[in-house]
């Protein structure tokens, strides 16, 4: 259904928004709504599972200075050259990132404080993490070629752009055709059967939170990249376009229900539409409450499918003791 909706949105921007329906245009969607769909496919998986994290925003922000401050110390403190100072940083950052979403998930399982919380409380002190990093100023200092991470092209299409596609292809392929991908479902769907059945449910938001801290990670080396410098302003309100392009894709905030394939129409839906209404000269006030009626009509609508499939679910387990009430007398 959104699919139909997206090609005739692009299709009625096409006919009235001037330069849109342009390759440069598209290609510049594309870059715009990458790095925040990189996260959103992992959010995807924590919400799927029963979760949710808020401090994906602030996570970016935080890796991104991260990134840029350490390759600075290791080039002029340390002496070493940049290639090895920037890949250093890189593994460095991307590792913490997926060691905080980790963390999450273990506060999550040994304390049962929600995640809502957890990762609220984050999103306020990576922020200023971030902050404290950069002494409050922006960190410059990269050579010219690590701006390919963030604005370079292959064969024309953006860099970031094939990171979202690869991120895409390979957590599809984990939750429709791995028994972890199972898994997630089953633990959002219904937590204590998962576990009876021998799902280890702790493993799993491990996994999912400690993924996506990753991929947060991930797309703050590449907003670094694309602006050359770590900025603790970065990715302000992040967090609430990712989430949104997870529920206009389909997932249900209450878990078991979803798709990332959704996900990924919900990224370019979103992303052609906040730029249809920029070349429209829409004012941002009015583009905010478009976007916060759409993500009100799909919890809406994902809210009426959840009661449909539990009222479906009821009356066949209510059909078949029927059948088994009848063959027993």
């Amino acid at each position: 259904m959104l699919e139909v909706v997206l090609i005739f949105l692009v299709f009625l921007l096409a006919l009235t928004a001037p330069g849109f329906f342009t390759p440069t245009n598209f290609f510049n969607i594309l870059r715009s709504s990458a790095m925040q769909g990189v996260i959103a496919f992992g959010m995807t998986m924590v919400i799927i599972s029963g979760e949710i994290d808020l401090s994906v925003g602030s996570a970016v922000a935080f890796s991104g200075c991260l990134t840029a401050w350490g390759s600075r110390f290791l080039h002029q403190t340390l002496g070493l050259d940049m290639v090895s100072a920037i890949t250093i940083s890189i593994i460095v950052v991307l590792l913490l990132g997926f060691l905080i979403g980790t963390g999450t998930a273990m506060i999550r399982n040994h304390y049962e404080v929600p995640t809502l919380i957890i990762t609220l409380a984050l999103m306020t002190a990576l922020r200023g993490f971030a902050n404290l990093i950069i002494g409050g100023f922006p960190v410059t200092g990269y050579p010219q070629w690590f701006n390919f991470f963030g604005g370079g092209r292959v064969f024309g299409i953006p860099f970031p752009a094939i990171v979202f596609l690869i991120t895409f292809a390979v957590i599809n392929f984990v939750m429709t055709s791995t028994t972890f991908g199972r898994a997630i479902y089953a633990v959002g769907g219904n937590q204590e059967s998962a576990r009876l059945s021998g799902i280890n449910v702790n493993k799993v938001k491990i996994i999912v939170l400690g993924a996506t801290g990753a991929l947060s990670a991930l797309a703050g080396i590449m907003v670094s990249a694309l602006i050359m410098s770590g900025s603790a302003s970065v990715a302000r309100g992040w967090e609430l376009t990712i989430i949104s392009s997870v529920i206009i894709g389909g997932t249900a905030l209450s878990g078991g229900i979803g798709t990332v394939r959704g996900t990924f129409v919900g990224v370019l839906f979103l992303g052609v539409l906040v730029n249809g209404m920029t070349l429209l000269d829409i004012s941002e006030y009015w583009q905010h409450v478009v976007r916060g009626a759409l993500i009100l009509g799909a919890v809406l609508i994902n809210t009426i499918q959840v009661r449909k499939i539990v009222q479906t679910d009821a009356i066949t387990i209510a059909e078949e003791s029927a059948e088994e009430s009848q063959e027993n007398t």
